[in-house]
């Protein structure tokens, strides 16, 4: 994400003819040409369109402001979370330090269902767990991050229930469990679910995607 630091800015630009166009046509083209090449997709265009965006670019167009790029690191190596009575039975961590740090940012991962979970069928957790052994899954470093920071989870999750597969846990009379992300009344929770129990098509697991 990043933050538009505002600095002195004078002033704003009054076109004198409302008609004119701001863009030739060659110049709409070395624009849409410049889009493509960076990546960008109708809907990135479209928000860049809203509001008083386009006023904030050109605060940094002129000098009169500043971009500060912020990236939210997530030490997956790290011990997890675990809660009071409980243990952690498995937690899988990325190999070399390179790895060590996931930068976040929701194009880098992915939904994964089993087809076990697809078409209204479901299947058994431990099962499951089994099957996900060939997916990049997240652990529970990464759930707790967004738990903290909120507004990184993106709004098109609120009807899942997003599972952590990289983090087994243990509870005191012995069950595994796996925790999830999901959106309560009115706020993201996360909640843990025994592995006996069974996972639909609304309980994906969260992986990386490649």
């Amino acid at each position: 994400m990043f933050r538009i630091e505002r600095v002195a800015y004078y002033g704003e630009h009054v076109m004198s003819d409302k008609s004119e166009s701001v863009m030739s046509s060659r110049q709409a083209a070395e624009l849409d040409h410049a889009f493509e090449r960076n990546g960008w997709t109708p809907a990135d265009v479209k928000k860049l369109s809203s509001g008083d965006v386009l006023k904030k670019v050109r605060q940094v167009v002129l000098g009169a402001a500043s971009i500060q790029v912020t990236k939210h690191l997530i030490d997956l190596t790290a011990d997890p979370f675990i809660p009071e009575g409980w243990a952690v039975e498995e937690h899988q961590k990325p190999a070399g330090k390179k790895n060590s740090f996931f930068a976040w940012d929701a194009s880098r991962v992915k939904f994964h269902l089993d087809p076990g979970q697809k078409d209204g069928k479901t299947i058994n957790g431990n099962t499951l767990r089994t099957k996900l052994g060939g997916q990049q899954v997240l652990n529970a470093n990464v759930l707790d991050y967004l738990f903290a920071h909120p507004e990184l989870v993106p709004e098109e999750w609120k009807d899942k229930a997003i599972f952590f597969w990289g983090t087994i846990y243990r509870n005191s009379g012995g069950n595994l469990y796996v925790r999830c992300l999901y959106w309560g009344v009115s706020r993201w929770v996360w909640v843990s679910v025994w592995l006996g129990d069974g996972w639909g098509g609304d309980n994906p697991a969260l992986v990386r995607a490649k």
